[in-house]
């Protein structure tokens, strides 16, 4: 019962399915990172399905580009587009790392943060529209979602938090590390190899590209941020989602 309960936070907090009310207490929360994958592979079959109708009606390719790019943010409800605008606001102050936290935590939007989401989903759109779609793509795009949570729960659990409390002192102070740690680095193998079984080129290199983007997240948290914070989480997963997206566009043209 634990493990559902921890799964059915996972899926209350970091997506807008409906989902059973549980009480908001650490034990519930204990391997809630373990099953934030999870959400990723639902999102994947949901990009699965919407290529499925595309091709089953003849959707055009502009606007299955467009589902592809809107399928996540209504699955997630923008939950880690809004990490991403913060930090892009914060990132763009060039102000002292206790300045760029303040950021983070104003409720308020700023421009660059306007600037930043715009140029984002105009790219990533514009990457979709140069998928081409086989059997190998469609199953890359399910995992790419799974990859990108997998890794992202690792930094949280695993690299040292900024001095302000928020969600991801929550999750990290409720979780049981040692174990949610190893249950994530075995969904990691389990997805690399599925990767690389699928196209070993392009998996290699979505591989490398989350591996570069993870080294990124590490060093700019601390020296932008001194450490960090559910905002820079959800940076980082948009992040490395395009960047993988582009890897996919790039080596299967």
């Amino acid at each position: 019962m634990r493990i559902i309960r921890s799964i059915v936070m996972a899926f209350s907090m970091f997506s807008h399915i409906p989902m059973p009310k549980i009480m908001w207490r650490d034990e519930n929360m204990r391997y809630m990172l373990c099953a934030f994958p999870l959400v990723g592979l639902v999102i994947g079959l949901f990009l699965w399905a919407w290529i499925w109708l595309c091709s089953l009606v003849g959707i055009g390719l502009l606007l299955q580009s467009a589902g592809l790019t809107l399928i996540p943010i209504a699955v997630t409800g923008g939950f880690h587009l809004d990490g991403f605008m913060d930090t892009v606001d914060a990132l763009s102050s060039h102000a002292s790392p206790e300045r760029k936290r303040e950021i983070l935590k104003d409720p308020h939007t700023g421009a660059f943060a306007v600037i930043g989401l715009c140029t984002y989903l105009l790219f990533y759109t514009a990457l979709c529209t140069g998928l081409v779609i086989d059997r190998q793509t469609i199953l890359l795009l399910v995992l790419l979602p799974v990859l990108s949570r997998i890794i992202s729960g690792l930094t949280i659990l695993i690299f040292p938090a900024n001095a302000g409390k928020g969600l991801l002192s929550t999750f990290k102070e409720a979780s049981d590390k040692k174990a949610a740690s190893i249950i994530l680095c075995i969904f990691l193998v389990l997805c690399g190899s599925g990767l690389l079984y699928i196209d070993v080129i392009t998996g290699a290199l979505m591989l490398a590209v989350a591996l570069v983007s993870t080294l990124y997240l590490y060093f700019m948290s601390k020296k932008q941020f001194g450490g960090m914070s559910g905002d820079l989480a959800g940076y980082f997963l948009q992040v490395t989602e395009i960047a993988m997206l582009a890897v996919i566009v790039g080596v299967r043209i």
